[in-house]
């Protein structure tokens, strides 16, 4: 599967479908047929608008579609998102507010690489930009990086994020989401030891990976049912020449999106059914909540082969995280070496991605932080989606995330080390 041709053939697939739905629509509109109604024509240009637009949205980079918000004050603030630190696989964004005094809350938000974009956490950011000083994460889509500017694996995922919190300093309080779970007390625990002065007041994980094996589900369990051969064989493809990135091996974004559809391919088909019938009787919109979710949903990113290969051997298979002995850059990071970072653990009752237990394992990996500095919570009756978007977010999980960071500002000072005793002579 490692051909040009096998990631070409997808995005000819796509295109053609794409084109057929643009195609449907453009000739089951032609006015002439309008003098007899026809259902099935009528039929025929929604489902090609729905068609259309979805494999339209694959090859799409979401915008934040974020341009102002209301504050305490009443009035309406612009929203501009400016790139703060600039690189070759991913930015560190910024979301200025116009208008407005810089808050005390100073947040790093670590987005997800898992196949989607940052714009994933759009409304995380939204709930958080009021009162928060916000700063995103913005990965790359793998397609568009030219092979000149080399790899990029787990290793190099940790350091961006070293990087990222050294650029942003002390005062910074970092929220990982799902998959960047581990990476990011990973990074931590390497500021811990490399440049104390560089840690963040807090960590806050969000239903991510540390210890898979805690409680397994179908997602994380993945890694254990293949061997590395395989995947390689079977997930790895050469991006073709439409994009700068021609010749680099990726696990591509189309090829996650079906793996992610056919978990729930009920589901799904059911959902475009309705549309295509809203579609026809004229109810629906370009916003509506099919949209609004698809259009995210279906925009999906490739990334490296190293990066997806490297995480599922480092962090499922062999649990370098979970036993603590990942190495980064020829050093093994040490999770026992945060001591001055508050870190809290938020875990989805009903996550069938990363289950209660996979998450909350962090907290034991902090062996040197102190009872008084370690948090969690189970959210009830919440997935995977719901503890970082939605109601489970809104209203209980946000509070107590701000109540920690509040709770976590002020500078810790370093523990003393213990005084020698001299031994006395009889």
């Amino acid at each position: 599967m490692r051909f040009m041709a096998s990631y070409d053939l997808m995005e000819t697939v796509r295109n053609t479908q794409q084109w057929l739905g643009a195609s449907a629509k453009a000739m089951a509109s032609y006015p002439a047929l309008s003098v007899v109604p026809n259902p099935a024509m009528e039929w025929m240009a929604a489902w090609g608008e729905v068609t259309e637009r979805s494999f339209e949205r694959m090859i799409v980079k979401p915008d934040w579609g974020i341009p102002h918000f209301t504050g305490e004050d009443g009035r309406d603030h612009l929203v501009s998102v400016e790139t703060v630190v600039e690189r070759p696989f991913g930015d560190l964004i910024h979301f200025n507010i116009q208008g407005r005094k810089p808050q005390s809350r100073k947040i790093l938000l670590v987005a997800p690489m898992s196949g989607h974009y940052a714009t994933l956490l759009r409304s995380t950011v939204q709930s958080l930009l009021p009162d928060c000083e916000l700063y995103v994460t913005d990965w790359h889509n793998a397609r568009d990086i030219p092979v000149s500017e080399g790899k990029f694996d787990v290793e190099d995922y940790t350091l961006y994020l070293v990087d990222f919190m050294r650029h942003l300093g002390p005062d910074i309080h970092v929220i990982a989401v799902c998959q960047p779970v581990p990476l990011a007390l990973a990074a931590t625990a390497y500021l811990a030891d490399e440049d104390p002065d560089a840690q963040p007041r807090s960590l806050t994980l969000i239903g991510g990976p540390v210890d898979p094996d805690a409680n397994a589900t179908e997602v994380t369990d993945f890694g254990n049912r293949v061997t590395m051969g395989q995947l390689e064989e079977l997930m790895i493809q050469r991006v073709g020449f439409k994009y700068k990135g021609v010749g680099r091996q990726v696990y591509p974004g189309l090829l996650q999106l079906n793996s992610f559809i056919s978990m729930n391919m009920e589901n799904h088909a059911k959902a475009f059914k309705k549309q295509i019938s809203r579609v026809m009787r004229a109810e629906a919109s370009d916003h509506d909540s099919h949209n609004k979710f698809y259009d995210e949903y279906l925009a999906v990113m490739d990334m490296t082969a190293e990066f997806y290969l490297s995480t599922v051997e480092r962090i499922f298979k062999n649990g370098d995280i979970a036993k603590n002995r990942f190495v980064v850059d020829g050093k093994l990071v040490d999770m026992g070496a945060i001591t001055q970072v508050a870190v809290k653990t938020v875990e989805g009752a009903n996550d069938d991605i990363s289950a209660p237990g996979q998450c909350i394992a962090a907290l034991d990996l902090c062996s040197g932080l102190p009872d008084d500095m370690k948090a969690s919570h189970v959210e009830p009756g919440a997935g995977h989606y719901g503890i970082f978007a939605g109601s489970s977010w809104r209203n209980n999980i946000r509070p107590l995330v701000l109540d920690f960071i509040d709770a976590n500002s002020k500078p810790r000072k370093a523990k003393a080390a213990p005084a020698k005793t001299e031994l006395k002579a009889v």
